[in-house]
């Protein structure tokens, strides 16, 4: 049972990092949750239809339906009156409403409900059995998350090189001869059908969660396209197989577990991430300000070459004054001067080096 769980887990975020960096490369993160809501009209129109929760035009509604705010949001745009993300914000809340308006006028005496799409349960999923020829296959769920995720591995072998190009460059991608509203279109029907295939188990809260938090984290991470999505996949598994057994052995619920770990995993990465974590920049910014600090110092030096002005302003202890830097700071300052070969120090009194030299006249010059 937990194998199977797990199995799920690992199956549902693997299929959605996918389809989810280039989401976030495309500055397009709001369109996996307007999808992942506004496919409840489709679900609810396709029980409509068949009266039968399990009937595959279920799935075909739901992936039409996000087909469909992905067309209007397009048609918004191309106006010129609105920006893609106003789009957004105007078609999902009124397509969702409209699944909420038929969930409870026609839907209220079926296990068809606000919260089992919202939120799901993946410790039920394995409940949910196929049976082939009589023998018992496993979970509906692992059976198809595993096609849609063959099916992403297989649009991204296709399709990565016009996909990297459109992504990055629309333009060039044109002139090549791809079509970028067609490339979008098909990245669009992947966001669709892996949305509408893992709610179902994790919610579509969770399915948000999996495709944006996993992306982002590994864009911190990473400048390399392959890079990022085969990263985005470890992220997204390792926190959702730490995030469903932390709720297995707290008795908590597994969409929030899980969720919370990807979260877990992008602060982490936010904040320590090499390149562009935030304690990353703090330092590049104080080390750039000590650069600058240095430069400074040689040119004051410099300013005072005479024996009697550098008496007077040439001691660590006086750059306080003169250049107005607290006795912490200038202090850190000469030691990366003397550091860097910039100066020398004897007696607290100090002289320019051949390299500081060398740096003023650079910085003269600049």
């Amino acid at each position: 049972m937990i194998g199977e769980i797990i199995l799920i887990a690992i199956l549902v975020s693997a299929a959605c990092a996918i389809p989810g960096v280039f989401l976030v490369l495309r500055k397009m993160a709001l369109m996996s949750d307007a999808i992942s809501h506004a496919v409840l009209p489709g679900i609810v129109i396709g029980f409509l239809m068949t009266r039968s929760l399990s009937s595959p035009l279920l799935f075909v509604g739901a992936v039409g339906t996000g087909l469909l705010t992905v067309i209007l949001t397009e048609s918004l745009v191309k106006t010129g009156l609105v920006k893609e993300d106003a789009a957004i914000g105007l078609v999902f809340p009124a397509l969702f409403s409209i699944g909420v308006i038929l969930v409870s006028r026609y839907t209220g005496n079926v296990h068809l409900d606000i919260d089992a799409v919202l939120l799901g349960e993946l410790v039920f999923a394995p409940l949910d059995r196929i049976s082939f020829l009589g023998y018992d296959i496993g979970p509906r769920t692992a059976w198809v998350m595993g096609i849609i995720l063959l099916l992403n591995i297989g649009v991204l072998a296709l399709f990565f090189k016009e996909m990297k190009i459109a992504t990055f460059d629309p333009g060039l991608s044109k002139s090549l001869g791809f079509s970028p509203v067609l490339l979008q279109y098909i990245l669009m029907i992947s966001v669709s059908i892996t949305t509408v295939g893992a709610f179902d188990a994790v919610g579509s809260i969770l399915v948000v969660a999996l495709m944006i938090a996993p992306a982002t984290t590994a864009y911190l991470l990473t400048d390399d396209l392959k890079t990022m999505i085969i990263l985005s996949v470890i992220i997204g598994i390792v926190s959702s197989v730490l995030g469903f057994l932390i709720a297995w052995a707290l008795d908590a619920s597994a969409a929030g577990a899980m969720a919370s770990m990807c979260g877990v995993a992008f602060l982490l990465a936010f904040l320590f991430a090499p390149d562009r974590g935030l304690l990353s920049q703090i330092r590049r910014k104080h080390s750039q300000k000590l650069e600058f600090a240095v430069t400074m110092l040689t040119i004051h030096l410099s300013h005072h070459r005479s024996e009697k002005q550098c008496d007077l302003e040439c001691h660590e202890q006086h750059l306080t004054e003169h250049i107005n830097w607290d006795r912490h700071f200038a202090s850190q300052v000469v030691r990366k001067a003397i550091g860097d070969g910039m100066i020398s120090s004897s007696q607290g009194l100090l002289k320019l080096t051949q390299a500081g030299e060398q740096n003023v006249k650079t910085a003269m010059m600049e």
